[in-house]
């Protein structure tokens, strides 16, 4: 089961259907605002855990008693992770998945607050972490200055050090009776070379961490010499250019590429629904509203759902093929009775992944709002 907060990680969550027992998704809200101590966390948990018993599909006469019995286990079993196991390590949310008679149990940690929810169930709730998934993008930042070079990789809000490179430079008086042009053009080769040696190390990383999002960080007047020294590959990986002062921490440069890469973002965003706005117009490979969305995603034609941060409205869903619907009513190609399901967005989520689309949570636009919030880019 997945192990990792990814596309392929969520697509195999999303092909998860408890069999034997019920299903827990358990959203904790660890945010310094509402938990900012492990006892705050603590009590936060407990009282989750406490009013666990009242979520939907939880109630005693809809289960039997080993399902019960297994529920109450699986429980205790996330009362005792978040004891004993659980690492906050500067985590803003968690989210455990949890059916003990179905050999399921995966925790994560994220780099995100989530609204606290606990949902019992067939399937995992997956809608909370779509976002956090949507803005999971690997990031790095490099650093080039005359004498040092170095990569970070952002992490769960934090810059770690993959690269540190350090290569002394002659001063401008160290050229012991050379001519002053001559020692100038020989510093300037010391330079370019060690600019290459960091571009270098960065090109490795860039291979390794397959198509991230990079930042790069020098003085301005460095940049033409710095962009000679990057690979065709490295320089289409650059979302952003920043300068930053000498000898800034990582918190100090986190702070100036947090912006780059929010426009970097807002700029990816924009670029989607660009697209999603032509194919709706023309009427071709675009939807929009729930109905058009989630009969396309019933009938596995949806590559990118697209939803405004936040929407969510009851849908329907045949309890017998699954096809989704906007309205009550028979399934239309069998004739089944539709269950009603609060958490349509879910549905519509589980619907895309499951059938190898990806899903964009819309932060920085409101082009969804006239199309009640929901739409998708059509593979047909």
């Amino acid at each position: 089961m997945a192990t990792t907060l990814s596309w392929d990680g969520l697509r195999e969550l999303a092909g998860f259907r408890a069999k034997k027992g019920c299903a827990i998704s358990f959203y904790v809200n660890l945010d310094p605002s509402v938990s900012p101590t492990p006892a705050d966390a603590h009590t936060r948990v407990n009282s989750l855990l406490a009013g666990a018993a009242k979520a939907d599909g939880a109630s005693p006469e809809k289960l039997t008693h080993d399902q019960r019995e297994a529920l109450k286990q699986d429980f205790e079993r996330i009362d005792r992770y978040f004891q004993d196991d659980f690492v906050r390590d500067g985590a803003r949310g968690a989210v455990v998945f949890s059916a003990g008679l179905d050999d399921l149990w995966v925790s994560f940690g994220l780099p995100d607050s989530v609204s606290d929810a606990v949902k019992v169930g067939r399937q995992l709730y997956l809608a909370p972490i779509v976002p956090l998934v949507s803005r999971s993008a690997v990031d790095l930042v490099a650093v080039f200055t005359q004498e040092q070079g170095q990569v970070y990789r952002l992490r769960a809000g934090r810059l770690e050090n993959l690269v540190d490179r350090f290569d002394e430079q002659p001063g401008q008086h160290d050229h012991r009776g050379s001519s002053q042009a001559r020692h100038q053009r020989h510093v300037e080769h010391l330079v370019q070379q060690h600019l290459e040696d960091v571009a270098g190390e960065l090109d490795r990383e860039l291979r390794r961490l397959r198509n991230p999002r990079l930042v790069v960080i020098c003085q301005e007047e460095a940049r033409p010499d710095v962009t000679a020294a990057l690979s065709s590959e490295t320089q289409k990986a650059v979302v952003g250019w920043a300068e930053a002062a000498a000898h800034a921490t990582p918190a100090q440069l986190l702070e100036v590429v947090e912006p780059v890469l929010e426009q970097a973002s807002a700029n990816e965003e924009r670029d989607i629904i660009e697209r999603w706005r032509e194919q709706a117009g023309r009427d071709a490979r675009g939807s929009s509203g729930w109905a058009e969305t989630l009969a396309a995603a019933s009938d596995a034609r949806v590559d990118v759902l697209l939803f405004q941060e936040g929407v969510n409205r009851p849908c329907w869903q045949c309890a017998e093929c699954g096809r989704l619907s906007a309205e009550a009513g028979a399934c239309p190609l069998d004739g089944s009775h539709m269950d009603k399901d609060e958490a349509g967005l879910d549905l519509a989520v589980h619907q895309t992944l499951a059938q190898g689309g990806t899903v964009l949570a819309v932060r920085h636009h409101q082009d969804l709002d006239p199309v009640e919030g929901i739409g998708a880019l059509l593979r047909f």
